[in-house]
């Protein structure tokens, strides 16, 4: 096994999961001719990134998880910061000028709103009241926040008020965050209200942008918001588990990777 790098490398540690429910370190180190202390840096990293459990002299393929914790934004920061800032940054690739865009709530959509400094006519709608916040220091945007119930964990509007809001807009591009998503359940959140929020977001977007980090990547929350073909494209990062982007791709969704 001819290892290049160390991207190759762990995506070859998470191919070899999908194959079989565990590997050793022992037996990675002689298929790719990489020492067994670095072969253990690699399964830690990927642990980090809950993309496997360790195990002892190995690691095993982590389940599919059943996601109910309603996490706060601020544990969420904590997570994955520079995978997320990329994904901002490769965000705003798809937008152009005089766009009428819809920025999700969530620590990943944020990082969207963080780099919009090239722009100066957009037209933003958002549900998130700190990235309303974010998008008013650029001083040139218009800035719509939907009204409604404020949820403290996601600092995010959601309610009857909310729904009545969004729905007097459309043909937009959509950049929604993802709690939980799979191939075969799609996304989902724990939080029911702003499942139902989500799902009007999708049907009135013209565009529906998926970005978040691999780590949400086969997970199953509570709520659910959309199948996965109901979105056109995913934005994440390089640690995506081996063997999604040919499934993604083959269902017709646009996946970029940064």
């Amino acid at each position: 096994m001819n290892t290049s790098s160390a991207k190759e490398r762990r995506a070859y540690i998470l191919q070899l999961l999908e194959q079989k429910e565990e590997v050793l370190v022992t037996q990675l180190s002689r298929d790719t001719g990489i020492s067994e202390v670095t072969i253990r840096k690699d399964l830690t990293l990927l642990q980090n990134r809950h993309l496997l459990i360790r195990t002892r002299g190995g690691a095993m393929r982590k389940p599919m998880e059943n996601t109910t914790e309603d996490t706060t934004i601020a544990k969420k920061r904590m997570f994955n910061f520079k995978e997320k800032e990329r994904i901002g940054e490769e965000a705003v690739k798809m937008i152009r000028e005089g766009d009428y865009i819809m920025i999700d709530s969530g620590t990943t959509t944020m990082e969207v709103a963080k780099h919009l400094e090239k722009f100066h006519n957009l037209h933003i709608l958002t549900n998130a009241m700190n990235i309303a916040t974010e998008l008013m220091r650029y001083k040139r945007f218009d800035v719509i926040l939907l009204g409604g119930n404020v949820r403290s964990n996601s600092l995010s509007t959601v309610g009857p008020l909310a729904l009545t809001v969004l729905r007097n807009f459309n043909r937009y591009k959509l950049f929604l965050g993802v709690d939980s998503f799979s191939i075969e359940n799609g996304v989902s959140t724990p939080n029911l209200e702003e499942a139902l929020l989500n799902q009007v977001m999708i049907q009135q977007a013209e565009k529906v942008i998926a970005v978040f980090d691999s780590s949400k990547f086969n997970k199953r929350s509570y709520s659910h918001i959309a199948d996965a073909k109901d979105i056109d494209c995913i934005i994440t990062d390089s640690a995506i588990p081996a063997g999604i982007i040919g499934r993604l791709k083959s269902a017709g969704i646009e996946v970029r990777v940064v």
